[in-house]
């Protein structure tokens, strides 16, 4: 089966406009996440899916694939589903987010390998560990219920599950047991779940915690989640994260 890498991106943004360019350690955004997205071994095709041509100029300037899409697009997830019915080749679709750019293309593997073995799931991502227990209140660092096997209950943008017993929270960021994980940006879309997911209208909890995900759970779509213990991945979501990613391209002497 073939696997297509969608980069959804965007020039506005409320929070950060022109994410997609902001500079790091000298290299784009954009470019370092395509660059993690091009090592890995489960992807056929990588692409970035834009309607801007200030991110495609740039794009086609470091080498990489564009592919225009309208202004209009609501979500990623609807700008990935556009360019999957422009590519009928590919039985699964990933929408991989702009703002990762630490993310490890072993990481990415971990969740495509996870779709292809598991008939069931309609979506894969990936997971971690909290680190701190400020993440837990972040909600820039959304939280992941799990089930057995890896299957996601809920995603929360509040302190998911809830804490009766104050002392689990001090496990958090050392070896001992604790159940709080954060999502890490990246769908693996089985094809047809993908366009059954961009047919589906809004939700109450879609709009309430500001997840689009959370429409495809709403809808009884089965969401699984590889977990990654090490992973370096950072987040991108203000601008006052930057610093923290060229702290570790410097720490680890990356390029």
């Amino acid at each position: 089966m073939k696997v297509l890498g969608v980069i959804p991106a965007r020039y506005a943004s409320s929070r950060f406009p022109g994410k997609p360019l902001a500079l790091l350690a000298g290299k784009t955004m954009i470019e370092r996440v395509y660059r993690q997205a091009e090592k890995c071994a489960t992807l056929d095709t990588v692409l970035v899916a834009t309607d801007d041509e200030r991110i495609a100029s740039t794009v086609r300037g470091f080498g990489g694939r564009v592919q225009m899409t309208p202004a209009d697009c609501p979500t990623g997830t609807d700008r990935t589903a556009l360019v999957a019915r422009a590519e009928p080749d590919y039985g699964i679709v990933l929408n991989i987010q702009g703002d990762e750019p630490l993310l490890e293309p072993e990481a990415i593997d971990s969740a495509v390998r996870m779709s292809l073995a598991l008939e069931s799931a309609d979506i894969t991502t990936l997971v971690r560990p909290a680190r701190s227990a400020a993440e837990l209140d972040d909600p820039n660092a959304v939280k992941v219920v799990l089930a057995a096997g890896g299957r996601i209950l809920y995603f929360s943008r509040g302190r998911a599950p809830f804490c009766k017993d104050g002392r689990l929270v001090e496990n958090v960021g050392t070896a001992r047991e604790h159940p709080w994980r954060i999502h890490i940006g990246l769908y693996v879309h089985k094809r047809e779940s993908l366009l059954r997911q961009v047919s589906l209208s809004p939700v109450l909890i879609e709009r309430s915690e500001g997840l689009e995900q959370l429409r495809a759970l709403h809808s009884g779509m089965n969401i699984y989640a590889a977990e990654v213990r090490d992973t370096a991945s950072i987040g991108v979501d203000t601008p006052e994260d930057i610093a923290a990613v060229e702290r570790f391209i410097e720490e680890r002497g990356l390029r």
